[in-house]
């Protein structure tokens, strides 16, 4: 079964274009350990909660805008053993180090799917 991992971001907006350049090497990467697809999405219609939302979760500023992205994988176990593999590749480090966000308010996790049609 399929497995997926979510990212939400904030990116400031002046770095639109060094976040997509960015989000493709990143991409050739996930693909070539095993990803079978990467959507990134930029902030369109991002409305402000009450209570929360993704702009308070990752504390963008009026500056920023929302990324929300997901990477699909054929299954947890090849997810797994692809982030071995970045996590001990020298070009993953390359590509942290030139992150145009702030990683550290990145919210991320993995999901197995309990429905996909």
């Amino acid at each position: 079964m399929k497995y997926v991992d979510g990212f939400v971001i904030a990116v400031p907006a002046e770095k639109k274009a060094a976040y997509q350049a960015f989000a493709a090497k990143a991409a050739a990467l996930f693909k070539e350990f095993g990803a079978l697809r990467i959507v990134e999405c930029w902030a369109d219609e991002v409305r402000d909660g009450e209570v929360t939302d993704f702009r308070m979760a990752v504390k963008a500023t009026d500056e920023e805008e929302v990324v929300f992205s997901w990477i699909e994988y054929p299954s947890k176990a090849v997810r797994d053993a692809a982030n071995q593999k970045m996590m001990a590749d020298p070009r993953m480090k390359a590509l942290g180090d030139e992150m145009p966000f702030d990683g550290k308010r990145m919210i991320y996790g993995g999901f197995m799917p309990i429905l996909d049609e």
